[in-house]
């Protein structure tokens, strides 16, 4: 049975959909001025192995992930580069594609963008005025009223009276609260702009994501996603514009992931402390990353290090040792070996049903590949059984697809000038082999040491001889 901690009432909770069978589920994703950096990376790997799990238990997911190409910085960075706004927000939008590629994220079922919602968010913006829960300003733009929305905090655990204190209320002469937000924003000269009942502007951000989940999703839908900094504002502000809009409850569960974090301090642009996926992936494969981030609870702050990934490099490398010479063919069906393959299931469905605990979910797949070792030798149709499971097991976590001998062979997948070619270590063992043939245990030694001192991991069997990068 799973149960996910729900943001909004602060516990694990049971997860009933509000439609058997079918998920609806909303993640606020990137504003694409710049290339996505680690704390990016989280979100989508949170989110795609939430779904990516939803999935596997059978469910219908319709997952919305939506892009916000048309905001400030947007705006400032086109301009910066002298570059129309547009061509601005699909190259990085690509470039967000091509990290998803690259990080094994599965596409979302649906991409909206802001800029081909505009007349949804005007509609959504003009009931909440002949509701009043709105007002258009004397300057052109039009602010929510925030003191009309009873319930306004709860997402977050503020209250109005700590809030009007000062606590990230931007001061503006033209709202009638200092706690009201906007909604549209009235055009500048040079910006982009849409016409609208209240003249020429362009969407504030909150709307934007009321207006295109509940397009997409209906007015009350199963989950909605997000990093921890958007509790508040962004999704405080979304309920009250949602619920106010549609007299309806906007979502049942509420999911943030923890902050990626470097000396302490949260990765943001903002602080200039940030490394883009690309940069990571320098020297890092996408694997690599995968486990790293997925190593810790998604709730939890993850500490970015060198020395973490390389913790990650190296369970992964115990993983693919476990798996290398197995392939895909089972040839028993014994019921005993049936039944242990099933409890592993078991063990890893518990771990994920735990509010998706995937730390507790590699501890199984460690156990898995501990126990291939073990039979590998006396029951090798039985490890080749668990073999087969734990890569099922890995896809749910977007990993352990690849070939092992090449994921083995190919260590990092970072080029480096001091390493041997695969013909040079083919070559290398291949004399080693004979020096052993002739009890050379002395020039036996001095390959294994010599390739080992240029990063290769020779693994003897009473076969052959495997190697691997370090």
């Amino acid at each position: 049975m799973l149960r996910i901690f729900n943001s909004y009432s602060r516990k694990k909770e049971i997860f009933n959909p509000l439609e058997s069978g079918k998920v609806k589920m909303y993640v606020c994703g990137m504003t694409v001025y710049d290339y996505c950096h680690l704390g990016h990376a989280r979100v989508l790997i949170v989110f795609d192995t939430v779904y990516r799990y939803l999935m596997s238990l059978e469910y219908d997911v319709t997952y919305i992930r939506n892009v916000t190409d048309i905001d400030d910085n947007i705006i400032k960075r086109a301009a910066e580069n002298k570059e129309d706004f547009m061509a601005l927000t699909k190259r990085f939008t690509q470039a967000m594609h091509d990290d998803c590629e690259a990080l094994a994220v599965l596409p979302p079922t649906l991409e909206p963008r802001a800029t081909d919602n505009v007349p949804e968010i005007i509609e959504m913006i003009s009931v909440l005025i002949s509701k009043d829960y709105a007002y258009s300003a004397v300057n052109g733009d039009v602010y929510y009223k925030v003191k009309e929305f009873e319930s306004y905090g709860q997402l977050s655990g503020r209250n109005l009276s700590e809030l009007r204190a000062g606590e990230r209320v931007a001061i503006d002469k033209y709202k009638q609260d200092p706690l009201d937000f906007v909604l549209w924003k009235s055009a500048k000269k040079g910006e982009p702009s849409w016409a609208s009942p209240w003249g020429e502007g362009r969407p504030g951000w909150h709307i934007e994501c009321s207006a295109m989940s509940t397009r997409y999703l209906g007015n009350h839908f199963d989950i909605h996603g997000g990093g921890m900094d958007l509790k508040f504002p962004h999704h405080e502000n979304e309920i009250a514009q949602s619920e106010a809009a549609t007299d309806e409850h906007f979502v049942n569960y509420w999911m943030h992931n923890g902050f990626i974090r470097v000396d302490g301090e949260k990765m943001s642009k903002s602080l200039g402390n940030f490394f883009t996926i690309r940069d990571v992936l320098e020297s890092f494969s996408a694997e690599e990353v995968r486990f790293f981030i997925l190593s810790s609870h998604y709730r939890s702050p993850v500490n970015y290090s060198d020395t973490n990934l390389l913790n990650a490099r190296a369970s992964l490398t115990r993983l693919y040792t476990a798996l290398r010479g197995l392939t895909t063919d089972v040839i028993t069906d014994d019921p005993e070996c049936l039944k242990a393959v099933d409890a592993y299931q078991t063990q890893f469905n518990g771990a994920m049903n735990d509010d998706f605990n995937t730390p507790e979910a590699f501890v199984v797949l460690f156990d898995m590949a501990g126990e291939i070792n073990r039979q590998r030798e006396t029951k090798p149709a039985f490890a080749q059984l668990i073999a087969n499971k734990l890569r099922v097991l890995g896809e749910l976590l977007g990993m352990l697809q690849s070939d092992a001998d090449e994921y083995l062979r190919t260590g990092s997948g970072v080029s480096d000038d001091d390493s041997f070619s695969e013909v040079e270590i083919e070559q290398l063992i291949s004399q080693r082999s004979k020096a052993r043939s002739n009890k050379d245990w002395g020039e036996s030694d001095r390959i294994r040491d010599l390739l080992y001192s240029h990063g290769v991991v020779l693994e003897d069997t009473a076969q052959t001889t495997a190697w691997r990068r370090k």
